[in-house]
C-alpha cells in the first residue's frame, strides 16, 4: 500500500485545515487507517484512527475539534481540523494497517497487520 498525504500548511490559531491521504496498491485489505503526528523533539502520537467499518478513535487533545473519515470506494482518508492551536503544529502522517492480499484479491487476516506510512505533511499553527 502506498500513501500520499496532502493539505498541510500554515494557519492561524483558531483556523481550519483539511488533510487528505490517498491510498493505492493493494487497498482492498486495508483494515484501520489513521493519522499520526510528530512535533519537534516529541514522540510520534496517534491523532485519530478509523476502522474499515467506520469506528473512530481520537486522541483526547483533539476530540471535538478534529474529525476523521474515510471513503473505502475511493481509498481516501480525510482529517478535518478545526479550532487549531499552536500545539497542533507537527508533521502529520497517514498510516494504514493491512491484511495480506493474494493474487486472487482475497484478504488473509494477519495477526500482525502490515503497516504502511505516507511521507508526511507539515501543519503549522501560528499564535
Amino acid at each position: 500500500v502506498q500513501l500520499v498525504e496532502s493539505g498541510g500548511g500554515l494557519v492561524q490559531t483558531g483556523g481550519s485545515l483539511i488533510l487528505s491521504c490517498a491510498a493505492s496498491g493493494d487497498t482492498i485489505c486495508i483494515r484501520t487507517m489513521g493519522w499520526y503526528r510528530q512535533a519537534p523533539g516529541k514522540e510520534r502520537e496517534l491523532v485519530a484512527s478509523i476502522t474499515r467499518s467506520g469506528n473512530t478513535n481520537y486522541a483526547y487533545s483533539v476530540r471535538g475539534r478534529f474529525t476523521i473519515s474515510r471513503d473505502n470506494a475511493k481509498n481516501t482518508l480525510t482529517l478535518r481540523m478545526n479550532s487549531l492551536k499552536p500545539e497542533d503544529t507537527a508533521v502529520y502522517s497517514c498510516n494504514a494497517l493491512s491484511n495480506f492480499q493474494t493474487r486472487d484479491r482475497v484478504c488473509i487476516t494477519l495477526e500482525k497487520p502490515v503497516s504502511s506510512w505516507g511521507q508526511g505533511t507539515q501543519v503549522t499553527v501560528s499564535s
